[in-house]
């Protein structure tokens, strides 16, 4: 064997030994390196719903629309509500006119001698002042709710944020308590990142991570701020008699359980277009975890 046969052998054998090692260090990567494929874009939705009934009389926003803290958003008829502040306006007065009446009859009783009126008398009007007065506390109540409920019919945007699937529209009726509007907190972005149960032991509170968007875009960071501490057991339903119902199917092929790992974003770019269920990947940097306010001062 001359020797350009050996060193054909040798490249060959070298070429083979570090296709293996290239091949073990990717697996390895992708069964123990701390990051995930399966990561989604979330923000918290407030679905906002009226606290009175009513004819919708106006829809001051449009759907997609960016709306600001404070902005009118739709309007129900208010003409119930006007007049029942005028009527409860009413009878406070009439319970007002009440009191000073008993009052003032209170008032005169007591001072008229025993002989003119008997101390029973007296106490009866002290009674019936104090009940007039009752009254008139209740009738102001109806009147402060009557003009909240005036308030409510006109309802505004909780936070800044993004009207989403608006389906509110003039001459629908709203009911109290049901949702009529979402509104997309445009301060509560965050990403869960759903990492299989390999890669937890590698994962810790404050650790910095990289957010690449599946459609593109500037290159997101922010750090771990919690890992979720249990999902459903499918294999493991309750039966009929509230007995396990446990699936006697063993499969040989055991895939690991996915957990919700919450990641806080940073920041976000003002030119990025970011809307709740996107994909992304999420990579957790390997390097030493920041310290987040809790941790810090516990180990004070």
């Amino acid at each position: 064997m001359n020797l350009r046969n050996i060193l054909r052998i040798l490249l060959t054998l070298a070429i083979f030994a570090l296709a293996i090692l290239l091949a073990f260090r990717l697996w390895h990567h992708y069964e123990y390196s701390p990051w995930t494929r399966d990561g989604r874009v979330r923000a918290d939705v407030i679905n906002l719903a009226p606290d009175v009934s009513g004819l919708v009389t106006e829809v001051a926003v449009h759907d997609n629309q960016r709306v600001h803290r404070g902005d009118l958003l739709f309007t129900i008829d208010p003409l119930r509500f006007q007049h029942a502040v005028a009527e409860a306006e009413a009878a406070v007065a009439v319970r007002k006119a009440a009191l000073d009446q008993k009052r003032s009859e209170a008032s005169r009783r007591a001072r008229l001698d025993g002989v003119v009126v008997s101390s029973e008398a007296r106490e009866a009007s002290g009674f019936e002042a104090s009940a007039a007065e009752a009254q008139a506390r209740q009738a102001q109540a109806q009147l402060e709710v009557a003009r909240l409920n005036l308030e409510r019919a006109s309802i505004h945007a909780p936070v800044d944020g993004y009207v989403t699937n608006l389906n509110t529209f003039v001459g629908d009726y709203a009911a109290a308590g049901r949702a009529a509007l979402a509104l997309i907190d445009a301060d509560s972005f965050y990403v869960y990142g759903y990492f299989e149960e390999t890669k937890l032991p590698m994962l810790r509170l404050g650790q910095v991570v990289d957010i690449r968007l599946l459609g593109g875009g500037a290159l997101l960071h922010g750090h771990i701020e919690s890992l979720s501490r249990g999902v459903t057991d499918r294999d493991n339903a309750t039966g009929q008699e509230l007995l396990s119902n446990v699936n006697p199917v063993f499969n040989w092929v055991r895939l690991a359980q996915r957990v919700p790992v919450r990641v806080q974003i940073d920041s976000i770019p003002d030119d990025l277009m970011l809307s709740a269920g996107m994909t992304c990947t999420v990579i957790v940097r390997p390097q030493k975890p920041v310290k987040t306010a809790a941790e810090a001062a516990k180990n004070r």
